[in-house]
């Protein structure tokens, strides 16, 4: 008789440990596809930009400034802002947010 009750108690908890797992592996899927997945694509996105960015393409930077490229170098850009010839900065490529390509 004790051995019945021993086993239909080892099934519930079994059971609930069961639907626990499957609630927590839901949970991490939908935190996977709603959150971390986009956040890669708009990195990968933003990356293949930034490796095409060639000369006279109008940039955006980080800190908010606009500017047109006046060289590209492997990590590196130099950005002239303004209507200043003197205003020329050289800076990380991973300083631009956004790309505005020269021909379109």
């Amino acid at each position: 008789m004790d051995n019945i009750l021993l086993t239909a108690a080892s099934s519930t908890s079994t059971g609930s440990l069961i639907f626990l797992v499957a609630y927590i592996a839901i949970f991490g899927l939908g935190i996977y596809f709603l959150m971390i997945r986009p956040q890669k694509k708009q990195q990968q996105k933003l990356q293949a930009t930034l490796n095409s960015i060639e000369v006279g393409d109008s940039v955006l930077t980080t800190s908010g400034f606009y500017g047109v490229v006046l060289d590209v170098e492997d990590d590196m850009v130099i950005v002239e802002f303004g209507n200043n010839k003197n205003c020329r900065i050289p800076m990380k490529k991973t300083a631009i947010s956004e790309v505005e390509k020269a021909n379109a």
